[in-house]
């Protein structure tokens, strides 16, 4: 079998190659943004969506890509039609990944040169489906752990960026109260953001409520959910919203690029509503009917 393509500091290379030395800043200094979407039927979907988000991160960490939108967009296409003829059928993730570049120095931000050539880096993956079978029919269990969000005055929560040690230590923390929870971070005031890789909502009242967009990503997926509910006449509001408000939610989603819209059924043990995947959550979640595809039955294998 061939190996797949990955694209790194301009050239298309094999998977294997793509690396970055020790002394790069994305590692050093994890001076770095990124994005990821995935493709249905092996095309990519909401592409200009995911590549403008990550040229305004790009923008705001100062890290200027050394190629267009309209060129990140034909490379990804070409990865993408290259790595599917590996493995017909299949749907990829693609990620983007850049750094300020490299600094032989290694000495941070102590050692700086003059001009830095930044790192950019796309490959794809397969998705593995059945990661998140057991999501679909039981839901999720989310803990919120100790670890705080990073609170936007410091990093701003619109760009989606690699520094996540803070998410790792959460993860860390949850799983040994439960294994499969998932981590779902409280800002400094004790309000509800994100995961480490989705956005949160409640339904509640007629009407779904996120956090506030300055203390989260804004999703590609959490869009598609209000585009989504706006043609059902479902009302979508932006608040604080704290563990209470979640623990008397009549349901509670998670937006997502692989999985598209996942239930959660628990918060910190709690059931939320009656502890199972909601009515209207299979109500809302009309992934399938915009992409052509079963999602539902592509990730459950039913």
């Amino acid at each position: 079998m061939s190996e797949p393509l990955a694209y790194l500091k301009g050239k298309f290379v094999p998977s294997s190659q793509c690396v970055l030395p020790v002394w790069d800043l994305g590692i050093v200094l994890g001076a770095s943004v990124t994005d990821f979407l995935r493709t249905f039927h092996q095309r990519p979907y909401r592409i200009e969506d995911h590549v403008h988000r990550f040229y305004r991160s790009c923008k705001y960490a100062r890290i200027k890509p050394p190629v267009g939108i309209e060129e990140t967009i034909a490379i990804s296409e070409k990865l993408i039609a290259e790595n599917t003829r590996i493995a017909p059928g299949e749907e990829l993730g693609l990620v983007y990944y850049i750094t300020a570049g490299e600094n032989a120095v290694y000495a941070g931000a102590a050692g700086l040169p003059e001009s830095l050539m930044p790192s950019y880096v796309q490959h794809t993956f397969p998705l593995r489906f059945c990661l998140w079978r057991d999501l679909f029919l039981q839901g999720a269990h989310c803990i919120t752990p100790a670890s705080r969000h990073w609170p936007p005055q410091c990093l701003s929560s619109k760009i989606k960026n690699r520094n996540r040690l803070h998410m790792w230590i959460g993860e860390q923390e949850i799983r040994q109260s439960d294994p499969k929870a998932m981590a779902l971070y409280l800002d400094l005031n004790g309000n509800i953001t994100e995961t480490g890789g989705s956005n949160f909502v409640i339904y509640r009242d007629g009407q779904v409520v996120s956090p506030r967009r300055n203390n989260i990503l804004w999703g590609i997926s959490l869009t598609v959910l209000t585009e989504i509910l706006a043609e059902m006449g479902i009302p979508f509001v932006e608040e604080d919203i704290q563990t209470y408000d979640v623990i008397n939610a009549d349901e509670a989603w998670i937006p997502s690029t692989p999985w598209c819209l996942g239930p959660v059924v628990r918060i910190n043990g709690e059931p939320i509503g009656d502890g199972k995947p909601g009515p209207m959550w299979r109500r809302v979640n009309r992934w399938s009917e915009i992409v052509g595809k079963d999602v539902y039955h592509e990730i459950v294998g039913e």
